[in-house]
């Protein structure tokens, strides 16, 4: 494959980026899902709060249905992975058919869970589907740079979710380290003092997980 247009870049990482963020939230509110239906009124809250989501729902029931399933709601789970496949449609060349197939799949597995009663096993299979596309990228796509342009932003997004999540240390110094080289590999213009400081900011004994958060949004530079 020849240059890589900035289009096609912004593309890349923000189907990187919206893969990953449908991948984590739909494993999050599934861990979640029975203990939200068991527990008080204002688990939801808490839950919109972790991840610093307006709270519009009336209730937790209205958050179990509207969350995942309402694409008027601009955080809910299924506008994330209609954005994934607006990216992911204009870059069928790039990325092939077949790994195409699978962001379409996850919508139908989507559309199915919102009608179903035990949405939870669509739901699962959205997130296998989901590893599948990214198998997909490793196993098909011949250029370095495209993967690595992917891999960037899902790298990316999810040191920003487990940040906003306040997950222990080890796990985002694994994300960290992890993100580092896609970002150094991908040809993308970044930000050298943000990627030094998240890498400096996972190692302090007492993580801030605001300064992480605002850091790792200002490493790539577009």
């Amino acid at each position: 494959m020849g240059i890589i247009s900035v289009e096609q870049v912004d593309h890349l990482y923000w189907l990187g980026r919206y893969t990953e963020r449908v991948y984590t939230t739909l494993k999050i509110y599934s861990e979640s899902f029975d203990r939200m239906i068991d527990e008080s009124e204002d688990s939801f809250q808490k839950y919109c709060d972790s991840l610093d989501i307006p709270n519009i729902y009336e209730s937790k029931e209205d958050f179990l249905k509207r969350y995942p399933f309402d694409n008027s709601v601009p955080d809910s789970i299924i506008r994330n992975l209609n954005r994934a496949y607006d990216n992911a449609i204009v870059l069928r060349e790039t990325i092939g058919s077949e790994a195409l197939s699978y962001i379409q799949m996850s919508i139908y597995a989507m559309n199915n869970a919102s009608h179903s009663d035990a949405p939870l096993i669509d739901l699962q299979q959205i997130m296998d589907d989901l590893l599948a596309f990214w198998g997909l990228v490793d196993d098909q796509i011949d250029s370095e740079q495209i993967r690595n342009i992917i891999k960037a932003g899902k790298r990316i997004e999810r040191i920003d979710l487990y940040a906003r999540l306040e997950v222990e240390n080890d796990r985002l110094k694994r994300e960290v380290h992890r993100m580092i080289p896609r970002v150094l590999r991908s040809g993308m213009k970044y930000d050298e003092f943000s990627l030094g400081k998240v890498s400096t900011l996972i190692n302090e004994a007492d993580l801030d997980y605001e300064k992480i958060i605002l850091n790792v949004e200002r490493i790539i530079m577009f």
